[in-house]
Formats: structure tokens, sequence, C-alpha cells
């Protein structure tokens, strides 16, 4: 099996790569700017269609996962949505089998939580409306993974160095649910070999606040306050479907930090 992994510098498209070559699957990475690390690396613009296609017909991938994004800025939309549809239309060319990589963020977060599969994304924040627009470029072939905040690498990462910080407020009433970076690229290494379609969610089952998130990372007190307005609050995912899929479900953040 060959997989193209967009976003193959991130922090998740690094892990994803570096365990599929672990396994002994043929891997190309893709980055907008810098060469990715692991496998064979190209630059690529997703929101360049052509140059999209040409890339995919090149490689010939028998899986893509697509994990490029911004968080926000300018470019937004272009790279989420607009990335999104390029990616999405060459893998339909080619034939390639897609997983398409979304977030919690899709929901608003107001009295639905757990969210399910079958709930409708309604989201408050300008990145989750690019992503839930994202989702309904994909097909109806695709695999579309929504996941939480990733943490957990040997170095540290995003959510590591902000639970660090003093000078920032973590929220006590915005739940999410912390999820190992490097369970997560192993669950889709999975299901990019399964028959699975549609939207699924695969995070820890542990639900916690954004200043308990800090608080376990730091080993100690953090900064808290209530969510401003124009946030989701409490978007915790059902992922009981994932982890029937996949035998087991993730480890909880507790777990996963050795915290009782």
């Amino acid at each position: 099996m060959r997989i193209l992994v967009t976003g193959g510098a991130g922090y998740l498209g690094s892990e994803l790569c570096l365990q599929a070559l672990g396994r002994g699957i043929d891997v190309v990475a893709t980055q907008h700017r810098t060469p990715a690390p692991h496998g064979h690396a190209i630059l690529l613009d997703v929101r360049d269609a052509e140059a999209v296609e040409r890339a995919f017909l090149r490689c010939g991938p028998d899986v893509v996962v697509h994990t490029a994004y911004v968080l926000g800025g300018p470019e937004l939309h272009d790279v989420v949505v607009r990335g999104t549809s390029a990616v999405a239309n060459a893998a339909e060319r080619i034939g390639a089998r897609l997983v398409h990589m979304s977030t919690d963020l899709v929901f608003d977060g107001d009295d639905g939580a757990p969210y399910s599969e079958a709930d409708e994304p309604r989201p408050v924040t300008a990145y989750g409306a690019a992503k839930a627009e994202a989702e309904t470029l994909v097909g109806d072939d695709a695999l579309v993974v929504r996941t939480s905040i990733l943490y957990g690498k040997r170095e540290p990462g995003p959510q590591e160095r902000l639970a660090a910080r003093d000078d920032v407020t973590f929220f006590s009433d915005e739940i999410r649910c912390p999820t190992l970076v490097t369970e997560l690229a192993a669950a889709l290494l999975d299901l990019a070999a399964l028959d699975v379609t549609g939207p699924l969610h695969v995070a820890a089952p542990e639900a916690v606040s954004r200043q308990t998130f800090a608080e376990l990372l730091r080993r100690g007190p953090a900064p808290g306050g209530p969510t401003p307005p124009g946030r989701a609050r409490d978007v915790t995912l059902d992922s009981r479907k994932a982890a029937e899929i996949l035998g087991k479900p993730l480890t909880g953040v507790r777990g996963a930090l050795g915290v009782g």
C-alpha cells in the first residue's frame, strides 16, 4: 500500500509518516513550505487543484490522508475548503481511498455533548465552519475522521508549550477529548485499510476542560476562567463506534500521563 499524506511535516502528519514507514508502508508526504521529514517528500500547495492532480497522478497512492490545514488567518477558507476540494477531486480521479481529517469544532458545544456521528454539525468558529464545509466536499466514499486536541510526542508540542505558559487563561468550561497523537496516527493507518466510510469520531474517551488539561500537562495549577463568547464549549465526542471498529478505545489523558 502506498499512502500520500498531505501536511506531512505537521504535528499529526509527521507522526503518521513515521509510523507508516515503521510498518513498511510506502509513504509520500507533501508540505506547503518545508519538505516533510519522513518518506518521499514533495512541496505542494493543496489550493492549486492542477498541481494536486499532477502530484497524485505522478505518485499513484492507494490511500490519501488529508491532514493539511491552517487554524485561522486570511488563508483559512482557501486552505481548508478549496484545498480539501482539490485533494478530494484528485483522489477520486486516480481511484484512491480518501481519509479526511476533521475536528470536534464542527459542533457548537451547546448542550449536545457527547456528540455522535449522527449529530448535525453546527460550528460557531470560523475554523469549525471551514472544516464543516470541507466535510461536504469529500464524497460518500471518503472516511471523515473527527478528532480533538492532540498531544504526546516525545518533544514538547503546541499543547505542552501552551500549558507551560502563565500568561494564558485556560478555559474552565471548554471541554475537549485530548488524544495522543501517536495513538491517533496508528488508528488512521488501521482505518486506511478498512472499508469504513462517512464520519467517524476518533478521540480519547476522557473529556476534560482546557484548564484541567493544562494542569495535567504541567503537573500543577493553571490560571483559569470562563470560555468567552464565540467559542464552542463542550464538544465531547462519542468515539464508541471507532473503539468497536479498532477493537479498543484510545487512552484517556490521565491514563496516558500516568495521573490517577
